[in-house]
């Protein structure tokens, strides 16, 4: 499968986001993710258009249900990219500390 769209722009949707921490936990049908949302079932299965799409999500026949999982290869490209940000943020955050706890030191 080609895909269509980006995967960040896929996690930019907080429905999508939603979607995507529902089926993290368990493989579910579209019914069972469209009763986790105030919409219609069919712009639940828009989303999870998208989501197969961008290889976010898989689906599994099991009968005559389709279940939704989560592709964790995808959700590790996006970690690797978050990766070193996170990184950054957690020094600058550890330096704050730092600089707070010698203040803190200072003035007793």
């Amino acid at each position: 499968m080609q895909t269509r769209r980006d995967i960040f722009q896929a996690i930019a949707d907080p429905t999508r986001r939603a979607i995507i921490t529902l089926i993290a936990l368990q493989a579910m049908t579209p019914n069972a993710i469209a009763e986790h949302f105030d919409t219609t079932r069919q712009a639940v299965s828009k989303h999870l258009k998208i989501l197969t799409e961008c290889e976010l999500a898989t689906t599994k026949q099991q009968g005559r249900e389709i279940y939704y999982q989560i592709e964790i290869n995808k959700i590790k490209e996006i970690d690797k990219w978050l990766n070193p940000l996170r990184k950054i943020w957690e020094t600058r955050f550890n330096q704050l500390d730092e600089v707070l706890l010698t203040t803190k030191n200072k003035r007793k």
